[in-house]
Order: C-alpha cells, then structure tokens, then sequence
C-alpha cells in the first residue's frame, strides 16, 4: 500500500495516530483537574511500566488535557547526573507564563522565586554573572527558596507557585518523566513538597512517569509517598485495545485487516504499544493491497524486527559492558529455564531470582553485584523485590536469545 498514507508512528515518545486502551487514565485525569480546580483535595498521580508501553506519550497527553483546561503546565526529564533545580526552574516559568502576563507584580516575584531557586545551582562561590541564568528577566528574589536546601527551598517555591495558581482561579501541573532517574536529594524533596501542597490544598499537582521500580524509590525516601501518589500501572494492551490502535487508523485511510492478520500481529507483539507501531508500519508498507493479511504480517516480520532489533534493542544493548552483556544473557537464559520447567510462560515471566543468575554463571551473587548494579543505573533492569531483576524492555530476552543462537 501508499508508504506516503501509512498512519503509523513508532517513533520515541511521538503519539500514535489511536491512542488506544488509556481512557481509564485519561478520564481519571479530567475527574482530578475540575476537583483541583474546585479546591477539593486530590493527589499527585504516578505513572509506572516497562519501556515501549507508552508512559511518555500519556504524559504528554495529560499534560495536553490540562492546557485544555488552561492550566499552566512544564515538563522536564529527569537525568541521574543532573540536579532538579534546573529542568524545574524552566518548567515552572513556563507555566507562571501562561497564567498571567509577565509584566503582573505578582508574577514578576514568582517569577524571582524561580529564578533565585534555579541559581542556587550554580557552583559555591560563582559570581552573579557566572550563575546559569534561566531566561527570567525578573530579578532574583531573595529570602525565598534559596535557602541551598533543595527540601526547603522547593517547598517554597511549589507554595508561592500555588499561591499564584490560586489567586488566578487555575492550576498548576507539572510533568515529570524518567522519574525514577531523579537524586535521592530531589526525589525527598518533591515529596515532602507534595505532601506540604496536598495539606494547604493549593492547586499544584506533578504527574510522574518511571519504571516499575519508581513506587520503591518514592518509598524509600519518605514512607508517606505511598498515601502521596496515585500510581496507575500501564501495561501492554489487551486484544481489543491493540486491535483499535491498528484498525482505527487504517479505517481513515480506506484500509483494513483481515481477523487473521490483527491475531498474527497480536502474537508477533504481544500488544506492547511500540511495537504494534513498528510491525503496523512494516506491513502496511509490505501488503500489496487493503485488506492486509496474515501473509503480509510474516512478510513484514522481519522488515520490523530488524527496526526494533536496532533502535529499540540494540541501542541499550550497546550501552552494556561485556561484563554487563553476559548478565543480561544469563537473566534470559534463566528466564527460559523457568518456562521450559512448566512454571510460567516465557512472556509472563516478569523477573528472575538474582540467586539462579549467579549460578547460571557459576559465580557468586556477591561477585556479580557491580555488573548488576550498573545495570539498574543505566535503566536495563530494575529491581522490583528483594532478591530478583527484570528487564526494562519488554521482549529483551527474546532479542538476547536470538543473538546468540
């Protein structure tokens, strides 16, 4: 069929043409925004899963929904080499923008707040001029949050940003992804200011988006975080959502499946968003004509998983060390073990014991720590109970099997 009308879109973070399976969230999102809205109280909201299933393009579209609602919004990414100061500050002065006009007293001293918050960044004993400058023309207030406890300070800064919020009868959301990647320092800090919002029932809400690991994290730092947040688990969508997400679009495009062709595509990617993108992409190049068939989807097979193979596997393989590399094998090897033996299915299987991957190499737990740990800091695996590991990437250890066959 016409590669220039396929209507797929596997691509990082980029929305597909039918967003299909997340009305649950998307509704609940509306319920907390007229809520917040109304002064009524609500929690932050948490986003967890796998890479692939879609948690930044559902970031992306509640933040979308609270433009609609004209609140002010900012999104950042977290990074584990960099402090929260920074990606905070432009994120909230692009949300105070769109609430009132710079030139407001009131938003210019927010806007001071901002900016006194991002520069105490700046490395002891810089000069004024030296200081990383977020683009806010207000001076920089003083007294208030640049106290160089990020704790303090971001209270303060999400209570004077709420305050504003409030005095214009909107809100404030803040978007955060890669959460799991935040400093423990930072990660103490947004809750302890969540939890001072929550309590005075300004209108500030952050919605976050990790790994499935990021509830632990969020635990560990403060034990109330689990009463802070609502978290919502998205996961790989159940047949009929993965249906629409391919139908939906080909349907405005005169196209079709044929019942086959959707339960080949099903099989091939276990409805994992991303994929579904990818393999959608392939055999809507590949068919010949609408409808697209099973046939088509075997042919377009391999044109998919050469994709996800480069782009979606291999980048991250890349990042390993052969030390790293070889645990990553044994995690699949011993994942494979546990289906042969009759316990689970091998795509069912969501972690291994870290014990059996020590054995499966013939070391001990204790030797392999450093080549785990340092797959947890680059986001390959996590940790989601004591005593076992996952993959972050939903059909890794068929990709590592296949490699190595």
């Amino acid at each position: 069929m016409d590669p220039i009308r396929n209507p797929y879109a596997p691509g990082a973070g980029q929305r597909p043409p039918e967003l299909a399976g997340r009305d649950e969230q998307l509704d609940a999102f509306e319920v907390v925004l007229e809520r917040v809205s109304r002064g009524r109280p609500e929690r932050s909201i948490v986003l967890t899963g796998l890479r692939g299933v879609g948690k930044t393009v559902l970031l992306n579209a509640l933040r979308s929904a609270a433009v609609r609602a004209r609140w002010g919004t900012g999104k950042l990414e977290a990074r584990p080499d960099q402090s929260l100061r920074r990606p905070l500050s432009s994120a909230l002065h692009q949300a105070v923008r769109e609430l009132g006009h710079p030139s407001d007293d009131e938003v210019q001293h927010v806007l001071g707040v901002i900016k006194a918050f991002a520069q105490r960044d700046a490395p002891a004993g810089a000069k004024l001029r030296e200081k990383w400058n977020p683009g806010i023309d207000a001076p920089a207030a003083s007294g208030r949050a640049d106290s160089g406890d990020i704790e303090i300070d971001l209270v303060e800064l999400l209570t004077d940003v709420g305050g504003l919020a409030s005095d214009t009868g909107r809100g404030i959301a803040v978007f955060i992804d890669e959460m799991q990647d935040l400093g423990s320092d930072d990660v103490s800090a947004l809750c302890a200011a969540c939890h001072e919002i929550s309590q005075s029932g300004l209108p500030v809400i952050v919605v976050g988006a990790g790994l499935p690991h990021l509830p632990a994290v969020l635990s560990a730092s403060k034990s109330y975080s689990e009463r802070l947040f609502r978290y919502s688990r998205i996961d790989r969508l159940p047949r009929a959502a993965a249906d629409a997400a391919l139908v939906v679009p080909a349907r405005e495009e005169n196209a079709a499946y044929e019942p086959a062709a959707l339960e080949a595509m099903y099989a091939a990617t276990g409805g994992y968003p991303y994929f579904i993108q990818a393999y959608g992409k392939a055999a809507w190049d590949r068919a010949p004509s609408s409808p697209v068939t099973a046939d088509d989807v075997r042919v377009a097979a391999p044109e998919a998983e050469s994709e996800l193979a480069v782009g979606f596997f291999g980048s991250r393989f890349e990042r390993a060390t052969p030390g790293e590399r070889e645990y990553l094998r044994a995690m699949a090897d011993v994942a494979l073990a546990i289906s042969e033996g009759g316990h689970e299915e091998l795509d069912d299987i969501e972690s291994v014991p870290t014990s059996d991957v020590a054995a499966h190499l013939g070391r001990k737990t204790q030797s392999l720590s450093p080549a785990r740990d340092a797959l947890l800091k680059k986001g390959l695996i996590y940790s989601g109970e004591r005593g076992r590991i996952a993959f972050t990437v939903p059909h890794f250890g068929r990709y590592l099997r296949e490699q190595t066959a």
